[in-house]
């Protein structure tokens, strides 16, 4: 079994997992998650920690990612996950209307995109979008589509960014 297999997920207070016969469902104060058994794999819950071991035969490679997949899903019910993306260029805002967020990226048209089930997002400045949800997976997807109507370019840098990349500016064509 791998080694982080192997590591017991502790369960916070409130956190509450459950095993059924074809999915496992986490339930916390963010919301409720469910993933369906990875074959091979048997997950134990006793007095607030789950442990994860192989049935007999298994073949070891859904060990490590079971216990991954488990460990995002109590952190998400627990604490949430949050993305913060940020808008660089001349004119580029962002605003929110209920659940749907517009974009202005230097297009002819405003950029509309609706938020999914579980995922809010936030804008705390023109320039800022955050967004949370209690699913590793949503939450990055969502930042990814949204980051992916306009990426930054590589010779000004202006685009839509995750808090904190880097961008590698490429140097102009010289004369």
């Amino acid at each position: 079994m791998s080694r982080v297999a192997k590591l017991p997920i502790s369960l916070p207070k409130g956190v509450e997992m459950t095993v059924g016969n074809d999915n496992i469902s986490v339930k916390g104060p963010k919301g409720t998650l469910s993933v369906h058994h990875l074959p091979g794999v048997s997950i134990v819950v006793d007095n607030g920690v789950a442990n994860i071991s192989l049935n007999e035969g298994a073949d070891d490679k859904f060990g490590g990612t079971a216990r991954a997949l488990l460990a995002n899903m109590v952190t998400g019910v627990s604490t949430g996950y949050e993305r913060k993306l940020e808008l660089v260029g001349v004119g580029y805002r962002v605003s929110m209307t209920g659940t749907t967020l517009n974009l202005s990226l230097g297009f002819s048209h405003p950029v509309t995109f609706e938020a999914p089930a579980g995922v809010s997002i936030e804008t705390p400045t023109q320039t800022e979008v955050l967004i949370k949800g209690a699913d590793k997976q949503v939450v990055g997807q969502v930042a990814a589509k949204i980051r992916g109507f306009r990426p930054p370019e590589p010779y000004k840098g202006k685009g839509v960014r995750y808090s904190g990349e880097k961008i590698t500016l490429k140097e102009a064509k010289k004369a």
